[in-house]
């Protein structure tokens, strides 16, 4: 099997950058169906409304129902035949993303990806994550080719809340630990192929940037400013994971994640929330050294990412809750096998609870 290393057509990221959307439009199709969220849509509407209008690109508004689910991809399909739209855009968080990736799959257009936020490494992939309507995950839907482009204005990135970008390193932070473990047991990537050295660069570079910036960008990000950090850090929640992972692979600490969805007490969490707790939990299965369990334990409470059960709001949820979350993340179809040793749901049980005792313990709560 060949390596494979896939990317965005274009990435773009700086100040101001949302304004030229329409121009951008106008470059890739005639009209386009704009998804976005009321409260996004308040926000940032005018500013793209005002790009179209110096655009020959005409544009529809449809507002995002909230959950990236077979009906609504069914639903926003059907609006992009209806207005003849040749364009899919998706401003907003990953479930737009990967709702408008999906739809534009299924209706055969390019897709644009325009995060106002930076809380996970969606943009960049060829892969929409569909859940049911009432948000357990469900499939991996791989699509063919990765966006056309993903714009990242940082105006518009640092003014939102800094919980969001916090949730991103979390998500970003899985990323080198999930390509290794893939590159040791040479398990095929999202791509469809091998671990690629380049993908190994960028997830290490993806961990480095994390490591030496992200307490940095919280900082500068809770002040209300755009550093040379929060743009690294951006770089990295964005364009360096959504690499990485895509071309590495993935392995527990998402496939964890996708355990915790059955938890109705973890809905309220972030994906990247999620992730950075199953990170902890895939470095105990691997018996990682004491020394890079703490580093990364304790980075985690310094910049504000759960790693306890508590803080994903499951600290009250039963063994036997628990132990369907680890069911779920050993789905037969799921990227916990990936990982280079045999996993059961008794290991994965085991390692959530080790996880959530190490946590307590750095906590200071043991």
């Amino acid at each position: 099997m060949a390596k494979i290393l896939i990317s965005p057509s274009k990435y773009l990221q700086g100040a101001g950058e949302m304004k030229k959307i329409g121009t951008y439009a106008s470059n890739c199709g005639k009209k386009a169906l704009v998804l976005i969220s009321k409260g996004g849509y308040k926000r940032i509407g005018k500013m793209i409304e005002d790009s179209f209008a110096e655009s020959t690109c005409e544009v529809v508004f449809d507002y995002f129902n909230g959950e990236c689910c077979n009906s609504e991809i069914d639903r926003l399909v059907n609006i992009v035949k209806e207005n003849q739209c040749d364009l899919v855009i998706g401003i907003g968080g990953g479930k737009i993303f990967d709702t408008a990736k999906a739809v534009a799959y299924y209706a055969g257009t390019p897709v644009f990806i325009c995060p106002t936020i930076a809380s996970t490494d969606a943009p960049c992939s060829a892969l929409s994550v569909v859940y049911t309507e009432e948000g357990i995950f469900e499939k991996y839907l791989f699509l063919p080719a990765n966006p056309n482009l993903v714009l990242m204005d940082t105006d518009i990135i640092t003014k939102s809340p800094v919980r969001l970008t916090v949730a991103g390193m979390g998500d970003a932070l899985a990323t080198y630990f999930e390509a290794r473990a893939c590159k040791r047991s040479g398990a095929t990537s999202c791509a469809g192929g091998k671990t690629t050295e380049a993908a190994m660069a960028l997830a290490k570079l993806c961990f480095d940037t994390l490591m030496e910036e992200g307490v940095k960008a919280k900082i500068a990000l809770e002040a209300g400013v755009c550093t040379p950090a929060v743009e690294k850090v951006i770089e990295a929640n964005t364009l360096l994971s959504g690499i990485g992972f895509e071309s590495a692979g993935l392995a527990g600490a998402h496939a964890i994640h996708n355990g915790f969805t059955v938890l109705e007490e973890c809905h309220h969490m972030y994906h990247g929330e999620k992730v950075a707790f199953g990170t902890l939990t895939q470095l105990v299965l691997e018996n990682v050294p004491e020394e890079e369990l703490e580093d990364i334990i304790l980075w985690c409470i310094e910049v504000g990412l759960p790693v306890t059960l508590a803080e994903l709001g499951a600290g009250n949820v039963t063994d036997e809750q628990l132990m369907e979350v680890a069911k779920t993340a050993c789905a037969e179809n799921d990227t916990l096998h990936n990982m280079p040793f045999e996993v059961t749901p008794e290991t994965v049980f085991a390692a959530i609870k080790a996880a959530d005792a190490y946590g307590k313990y750095y906590l200071g709560e043991e």
